[in-house]
């Protein structure tokens, strides 16, 4: 045969239709230096998991920029003064696994916590507790390898390549014993009836610490919700708790109430989700009260196949109502703690910083 077969030919040389009206896929040139902010800017245009972290950016910065004046005054609309529409924010709910707070990116948490970025949080037992053991003990790095059977025999606990004392439950123990015994007296001579959330705002009242998420949740009146509050050491010590005041009471139904109301109240709302689980879908489902979120960011490494909540992409959420069908969601497939930084870089920090020089600006020349 001297020819290319016909069959062949048509198969490889396929003509195209027009192309698509998109970006074209360019990555970042290191010819032109190193510049951190431009290679985070290029992400977008790198494609795969690189550019749904710029979409990512791209929808938290939506969350951070909404005011209620951007949108029309309807005749239903409750706040119709424009200096105070001007002033109405995205109501920003924030939720993480147990591991992010045993990690280094519980100060990267904290930081949006203590600035009030956020305004409403939604975790884990372990990511109530590990936040205040570290108060009281450090964390270390190990391995991912070290042999249980070893660790066990030197009372040190593994979370993937980080460890914890023993030691440092039992610090903990001793710190929030006491705690419980003047709450459930309250709750005898006072009367208060106990939430998780009232409970962890007690707590960071307790700690006084600037280490400490929940100390600026407790500062800045940022509610914490963990409907799983007993899954871990706090667990234990109520457990404990039981055996002498078997009527301590911490009543889950103010919380889910608390959570919900916070949504249905909220003119826009934005989820920032960190892992998956019920910290995932206790959002979600809080934003299924008002039809859905309007802005959307998932990140976990979960996929889909199994038809579990964590590894849900959004379309899934926009099925049930949890997200808003005209909204443009965005799931990164990725290990929280090697993008969340970066991604925190390029909005909340970035927002927060560009307002805090603006104010000074606007201070100074008030002073003139």
């Amino acid at each position: 045969m001297s020819e290319v077969p016909k069959v062949a030919q048509e198969a490889v040389l396929v003509v195209s239709e027009e192309t698509p009206d998109t970006e074209t896929v360019k990555g970042y040139d290191f010819n032109d230096g190193v510049n951190l902010e431009e290679v985070l800017n290029a992400y977008k245009r790198v494609g795969f998991q690189s550019t749904n972290l710029g979409l990512a950016v791209e929808e938290i910065n939506k969350m951070l920029k909404w005011r209620l004046s951007d949108e029309p005054v309807k005749e239903d609309d409750n706040i119709t003064d424009p200096e105070e529409r001007a002033n109405t924010k995205c109501t920003i709910f924030l939720s993480y696994t147990s591991n992010l707070i045993s990690s280094g990116i519980r100060e990267v948490l904290r930081f949006l916590v203590e600035h009030k970025l956020v305004d409403c949080i939604v975790t884990t037992a372990g990511g109530i507790e590990e936040d205040f053991i570290k108060c009281l003990a450090p964390t270390y790095l190990g391995a991912f390898d070290l042999p249980g059977k070893q660790l066990r025999e030197k009372g040190l606990n593994r979370i993937g390549n980080l460890l914890v004392p023993n030691d440092n439950y039992r610090k903990f123990d001793d710190w929030l014993t006491p705690i419980l015994d003047v709450m459930y007296k309250e709750q005898k001579e006072d009367g208060i009836t106990w939430t998780p959330s009232k409970m962890i705002h007690r707590l960071g009242k307790e700690i006084d610490n600037p280490e400490s998420v929940y100390y600026w949740a407790y500062k800045n009146d940022i509610p914490v919700f963990c409907p799983a509050i007993t899954d871990g050491s706090i667990g234990d010590m109520l457990y404990f708790r039981s055996y002498k005041n078997e009527d301590f009471v911490l009543d889950i139904v103010g919380d889910i109430r608390a959570v919900n109301d916070l949504a249905c109240k909220a003119p826009k709302t934005g989820m920032v989700i960190l892992g998956g689980g019920l910290v995932k879908h206790h959002v979600c489902n809080a934003n299924l009260m008002r039809n859905g979120a309007d802005f959307s960011v998932f990140i976990n490494t979960a996929s889909e196949f199994d038809g579990s909540d964590s590894g849900a992409r959004p379309d899934e959420a926009i099925s049930w109502g949890k997200i808003r069908r005209e909204a443009t969601p965005v799931k990164l497939y990725c290990e929280v703690t090697l993008v969340f930084p970066l991604i925190v870089a390029q909005t909340f920090a970035k927002y927060y910083h560009e307002q805090k020089a603006l104010k000074a600006k606007q201070d100074e020349e008030t002073q003139k």
